[in-house]
């Protein structure tokens, strides 16, 4: 069966950056499961997939565009150190949920002092090459459900 809209896609993967320090890797763990054609993942590594088969393995590049997006240096901003009520410690790489426009996102701290907090917007990926090693362990139709969900259910995707 080859992956096209619809279908339930679970892969092995090992994801790199330019240097080839491992980002992140399904080693040791369940494959990914995701819905091709619902935006589950980056777009670069989805068209990759499209018409391929399970036991198929590739070797994937993806640019910052059809990955994370381009780094926004407007997405970095000083916050009153006031907005994060609640919170006892801020170090630098802490992440917080945000409220902005387009619904929720997370900023990642980059620098802290007393009055203000220096947050990033952009997604920790943004501006960079990935390099995804792929395997695809299974291909199958996307139930009803699932469809109308727009994400898998069950082992390796999501439950309710």
């Amino acid at each position: 069966m080859q992956i096209s809209a619809n279908k339930v896609v679970s892969i092995h993967y090992t994801l790199k950056n330019d240097a080839g320090d491992v980002l992140d890797s399904s080693a040791g763990r369940e494959p990914l499961a995701y819905l091709h054609g619902a935006g589950n993942i980056i777009p670069g590594l989805e068209k990759a997939l499209e018409g391929r088969s399970s036991g198929d393995k590739l070797n994937v590049t993806v640019q910052p565009g059809e990955g994370y997006g381009e780094r926004n240096d407007a997405l970095i901003q000083d916050v009153p150190r006031s907005a994060f009520e609640g919170a006892d410690e801020i170090q630098p790489g802490m992440q917080f949920h945000a409220q902005g426009p387009q619904g929720m996102f997370v900023v990642t701290v980059r620098e802290v002092s007393d009055e203000s907090v220096k947050v990033d917007g952009n997604h920790p990926l943004a501006g960079e090459v990935l390099h995804f090693d792929v395997e695809i362990a299974e291909v199958r139709d996307a139930t009803a459900e699932e469809q109308e969900h727009g994400h898998v259910h069950g082992a390796g995707g999501h439950d309710h």
